[in-house]
């Protein structure tokens, strides 16, 4: 039975990947009414949630779109295990409040859900089974550009579950700097994003450090990078000393 599980989700991830290119053959008129209109397929070797300290603990796929007019978008955000498995579904809605030169605010929330497996026995079998945790998100992040390669930010996230397995009140907030388009040879680029994050989680908390790296070439569609997490000082349990991971990301863009 458990060999049947891992078919199916090896099929749909297969799927997923099949209407990921599908879209990317797609060149329609209401993609071009839109200001933006992109997504990117990501594999890495350990999936790390939108909190850096969170973690899925093995291999991931990442499947994003984002669909934007106005200032509003919506941001659709899949995450699967590499068997298969769903994570979790994200619905991001995010409005540009303000944006400058220099300077941009913005505004998001999303319901998410997340999935967790678990195995129960009937009639001597074993039937996995996915439960599905709720949640609702609101978020609020500003940056200020510095020079055209340095920027200064913070981010902000509150996130409510509603279900007694998950966390019922949870209070991100990160102050980051982001060190981009730092040039490397024959059009290789690097940029560095470092950030110290306050994550609260019902009455537990703590401080860490992140450090995202990411290197892109002006000529290809793919970004390999790589997230390292630590603690500084938690009392969260489960936290881990040292999580990292390395991701290849494909992005693409439908509006010319």
């Amino acid at each position: 039975m458990k060999t049947n599980h891992r078919v199916q989700r090896a099929l749909l991830l297969v799927v997923l990947l099949g209407a990921t290119h599908a879209v990317l053959a797609q060149d329609t008129e209401d993609a071009k009414n839109l200001d933006d209109f992109r997504g990117s397929v990501s594999v890495t070797t350990k999936g790390i949630s939108t909190i850096p300290n969170l973690t899925l603990g093995k291999p991931a796929a990442v499947f994003t779109m984002s669909a934007e007019k106005n200032g509003l978008s919506f941001e659709p955000e899949f995450r699967f295990s590499l068997e298969g498995q769903p994570w979790s579904f994200l619905f991001w809605w995010r409005y540009d409040l303000v944006r400058s030169e220099k300077f941009r605010l913005d505004v998001g929330a999303h319901p998410a859900i997340s999935f967790r497996p678990f195995y129960l026995s009937e009639n001597g079998m074993e039937r996995e089974v996915n439960e599905a945790r709720r949640f609702l998100a609101g978020e609020l992040s500003s940056s200020y550009r510095l020079t055209r390669n340095v920027s200064v930010g913070t981010y902000y996230l509150y996130s409510h579950g509603f279900e007694a397995s998950v966390p019922s009140n949870t209070n991100y907030l990160s102050l980051n700097t982001s060190f981009s388009d730092i040039g490397l040879a024959k059009g290789f680029y690097l940029n560095f994003r470092p950030q110290v994050y306050y994550l609260n989680i019902d009455a537990r908390d703590g401080f860490y450090f992140t450090l995202t790296t990411i290197l892109t070439n002006t000529n290809l569609p793919f970004a390999l990078s790589s997230l390292v997490n630590t603690p500084l000082q938690t009392s969260i349990p489960g936290s881990p000393d040292l999580l990292w991971n390395v991701s290849l990301t494909y992005a693409f863009d439908l509006v010319d």
